[in-house]
């Protein structure tokens, strides 16, 4: 019987259909402008920009443009590139110019839809940014997708890894500004930690669309961006710890991979308590006295790092460091570390070099940084199975757009096996029945353990690895199948060859071609049939100089390109295989999304065993003991749609857990985030002041407020008075000599009295410094006391609160609410911070002497905390500041005069903080004469 439900969909259609059907009507009007616009010169056509400014400085909406813009758009398009948009592009452009989710199928064309809403929203003049999973992505569409923004008169903007800021601010000011997510989130924190608002390099964040959205907004959320600097190096502490773990039993520990968590048992306690007492590292009794916690700590993410994490599943070792994988994409991460320690566990136990922990200096979760565009919208082909936690986290609301072509794809059922030999077999069968017709295959596996696992089946199974070294032999490999044709050769794609990812991914599709890959498999990529002509014609002809030759070579290669696209189709199509499922619907959406691109055919299935991890955490003991009695035999599958089904089921509760635990994150890091808002934007207010004074001589009066009412109770009598511990205080703190302990002896004296005097000291002595440096001089040094203090206050809150998310889920055994808990108690840590910030702003200005009538200077930006732990360049090991310390120095030594007289500062020139100071002191210059103490 047929639901209320689903009738009324049926007649009615879908809420998703209703949407995708109201814009059609706008379709049609910018179809019927396409005669209009194609009349138009070039000169005309770019003159249409400057119209759309002038019509919106007069008044008019965005929305009142969109239909003669995206017009435009699309002829400009069409001239530059030789795409015209097709009619469902322009309808995924109109839902991201809504601030949504467009759902478009892989091979659609994403890359294109963004134009038309690009440009229609960079007319305002206050910036756009194009977000991308990557460097490479960030790099092309820039390139390619800039032609059009360039020829209709606006500006393009790029920011990757190890450019300048002098670069980075000239790409923010551009209207439309390309990047990778990681980048344009450090580049928020980075400015946040500026002294000077000139050196900033972000706009106000207008308008953001997210390529790839669920891979940016929910693979990558759950890990915060962190800038962080060292603490101190502790390496013989972990290497001494990561010797214990191996001396441990099965029954000294307990693991639960569904969690992803490892404990130790009684038994597993009294063993290390035993081991630690040899080596002299136990203080007390007990393993768990107070000072043992840290000790306990690091032996608990020694035990995860042997018993929980892989390699080459979880990390790869390159080049002596350990590199983060990204489990739902496969690629590397270089520069991303694992916190509170697990990373250097993970250093000690694969015996290379171990970094320093890190202090966090400063953090955002991708979740609040990209809430705070006033609008933004995303692209992917897999979000619908993610759409509660994009309208419930974002107000993303996801649309699935319709195809160009109906889609002729078959995805077939799964085939399960007991074991995974059994399925590997399977898998070998039909790789080899798809070499025999031709038909390229494409096999995704889950790490990069399990792709070479299977690589090193092929060669057992008389197949040959390609090497990728050599890009134009790579190509040449399936250039000529006919000669080739009894060659069986696979390549393999996952993070150890992601320098060859879009060359792999660009002979995906001929006939016959074999590619292993991870996750990765090139997403962002298309897999096209025949081949990427254009990556092929790069390849074989090189740097090759236009003229008859180049033409006819081109020619040939585009003739031979159709040839083997035939082929390819005749022979089925792209078949995805895949090796198992993964805990989310969508990672396997996105592997099948690589078949059947724009109606052609194709082909997917997937293969599982009883022991894959999905199947053997989720309980498949007794479906294993239920086949044997049912008679299944070695090498038989089971194949029904009612498997399927019940796979999804168990997906589909796994993403529910998931999305709890990540929501359960936000509404910690929520809180956070808005203590964050409230210091970042006091940053901003003192920045761009010009006189801090008053704030100043504010938070003078609430210390002194502060210091009496902790020494004077209220309604006391002056013989209860603190006088002795008031006046010590006042001099400790204020730097002020006053006979405290004799005013309350005066007759009638009320603590109002002693207050009012206090102030009038403390600002009297505050005059007297401003007439003596000059008012100049004492505003640059009240600004940069301030900046200095709320920097490090911020870094000791932030360290406490990550104490206090440590501990405070214990609560909830005691029937309290941890969130709450962490709420009450992070305002009562930020409320200390703010009276910590009025003292030690106080404190420090009262006490300040200038050794030299000279304006103090503020740190540049080279001068920031050194940064480790985010974007390190994987060979050469050097992070992003690396180069502008260097230039600064470099800058520094040429403005320094040769000879320097010791006694005459003018010939000082620019001293560096650092330096030893020229007065030969042998102290640094930031200690000596360039003190502001």
């Amino acid at each position: 019987m047929v639901g209320l439900g689903a009738l009324a969909r049926k007649i009615f259609g879908s809420a998703n259909d209703r949407t995708v059907k109201a814009l059609r009507h706008k379709v049609t009007a910018i179809n019927a402008l396409e005669p209009e616009m194609q009349a138009l010169s070039d000169e005309q056509l770019k003159a249409k920009t400057e119209e759309f400014r002038s019509q919106l400085a007069a008044g008019a909406k965005l929305d009142d443009l969109l239909i003669p813009a995206f017009a435009v758009v699309r002829e400009a398009s069409r001239r530059v590139l030789g795409l015209r948009q097709y009619d469902v592009q322009l309808i995924g452009g109109m839902v991201l110019h809504a601030g949504q989710i467009t759902e478009m199928r892989t091979g659609e064309g994403k890359t294109l839809v963004a134009t038309a809403p690009v440009y229609l929203n960079a007319l305002t003049g206050k910036g756009v940014h194009v977000v991308t999973v990557n460097d490479y992505l960030a790099s092309r569409d820039v390139e390619w997708m800039g032609q059009v923004y360039r020829f209709l008169g606006l500006t393009t903007g790029l920011i990757v890894h190890g450019i300048s800021d002098e670069e980075r601010g000239d790409a923010y000011k551009a209207d439309v500004t390309y990047g990778t997510n990681n980048e344009f989130g450090f580049d928020y924190l980075r400015d946040n930690m500026k002294y000077e608002r000139e050196s900033m390099v972000q706009r106000p964040h207008h308008f953001a669309i997210v390529d790839e959205v669920d891979s940016i907004l929910v693979d990558e959320a759950r890990t915060p961006l962190i800038i962080s600097g060292p603490l101190e190096d502790r390496t013989d502490f972990y290497n001494t710890i990561d010797t214990f773990i191996p001396k441990l039993t099965d029954e000294d520990f307990e693991l639960d991979e569904k969690a992803r968590s490892a404990t130790f048992t009684e038994h597993g306690n009294e063993n290390l308590e035993n081991l630690l007492s040899d080596a002299g590292l136990l203080k007390g009794d007990s393993l768990y006295d107070v000072e043992n916690v840290s000790t306990v700590h690091h032996l608990q993410q020694g035990l995860k790092a042997h018993k929980l994490f892989q390699r080459d599943r979880d990390y790869i070792v390159r080049n002596d460091e350990v590199i983060i994988i990204d489990e739902f994409t496969g690629r590397m991460m270089p520069g991303r570390r694992f916190s509170e320690g697990l990373h250097q566990a993970l250093e000690a136990k694969e015996k290379v070099a171990i970094q320093p922990e890190n202090q966090t200096l400063a953090s955002i979760t991708f979740q609040n940084y990209f809430r705070m565009y006033d609008k933004l919208a995303g692209m992917t082909g897999t979000a619908m199975t993610e759409a509660e936690e994009f309208m419930d986290i974002y107000g993303l609301e996801v649309i699935d757009i319709p195809t160009n072509k109906p889609i002729k794809r078959v995805d077939e059922d799964d085939e399960v096996y007991r074991t995974v030999d059994e399925k590997f077999n399977a898998i070998l069968h039909l790789i080899d029945e798809c070499r025999e017709r031709e038909q390229p295959i494409l096999v995704g596996t889950t790490s990069i353990e399990k792709s070479e696992i299977l690589a090193q089946q092929l060669q057992k199974h008389g197949y040959k690895q390609a090497d990728l070294s050599d890009a134009n032999a790579f190509a040449a490999l399936y250039a000529d199948r006919e000669t080739s044709k009894n060659a069986k050769i696979f390549a393999v794609l996952n993070a150890r060859y992601h320098e060859q990812e879009a060359q792999i991914i660009s002979q995906a599709g001929i006939p016959g071609a074999v590619t292993i890959a991870t996750n990765m498999a090139g997403r962002g990529t298309d897999i096209q049939l025949g081949g990427n002509l254009e990556m092929r014609i790069a390849a074989e002809l090189g740097d090759m100089p236009e003229g008859a030759e180049r033409t006819e070579k081109e020619e040939a290669i585009g003739k031979e390109f159709e040839v083997l696209k035939e082929r390819a189709l005749a022979a089925g199509g792209l078949y995805v295989v895949a090796t198992e499922r993964h805990e989310s619907r969508r990672i396997d959406n996105q592997l099948r999304g690589r078949s059947g691109r724009q109606g052609d055919p194709g082909h997917s299935k997937f293969f599982l065993s009883l022991q894959d991890d999905l199947m053997r955490i989720f309980g498949s003991d007794r479906m294993d003991s239920m086949l044997q009695k049912l008679g299944l035999k070695d090498g038989e599958a089971i194949i029904h749609p009612w498997i399927n089904k019940a796979l999804m089921k168990a997906q589909q509760k796994v993403e529910a857990r998931n999305f709890d635990i990540r929501k359960n994150l936000l509404k910690f890091d929520d809180v956070m985030n808005d203590q964050r808002k409230v210091v970042f934007e006091q940053r901003l207010e003192m920045m761009d002041d010009t006189v801090v004074a008053e704030a100043v001589a504010e938070m003078r009066e609430e210390t002194v407020e502060g210091l009496v009412a902790l020494h004077i109770p209220e309604k006391a009598y002056p013989e209860q008075w603190n006088t002795e511990g008031l006046q010590k205080e006042v001099e400790e703190k204020l730097a002020l000599q006053l006979p405290v302990v004799d005013w309350a002896n005066e007759e009638g004296i009320a603590d109002e009295e002693v207050e009012s005097r206090i102030k009038r000291a403390a600002a009297e002595a505050m005059a007297a410094k401003t007439a003596n440096y000059g008012a100049d001089v004492m505003r640059q040094i009240e600004k940069a006391v301030l900046l200095r203090s709320i920097d490090n206050l911020w870094r000791e809150h932030l360290a406490n609160l990550d104490h206090l998310r440590a501990v405070v889920g214990l609560r909830g055994y005691a029937q309290r609410d941890p969130l709450q808990e962490y709420k009450t108690e992070s305002f009562s840590l930020f409320e200390s911070m703010l009276a910590n910030l009025r003292e030690t702003t106080t404190t420090q200005l009262m006490h300040v002497e200038l050794m030299q009538q000279q304006p103090p200077e503020l740190p540049t930006n080279a001068e920031l905390p050194e940064m480790h732990g985010h974007h390190v360049d994987a060979t050469t090991g050097e992070d992003e500041f690396a180069l502008a310390d260097r230039q600064l120095a470099q800058i520094r030594a040429e403005q320094a005069p040769n000879g320097r007289n010791p006694q005459d500062p003018e010939t000082w020139g620019k001293v560096g903080r650092n330096e030893p100071c020229p007065c030969g002191s042998g102290k640094k210059f930031k200690h000596c004469h360039g003190s502001l103490v």
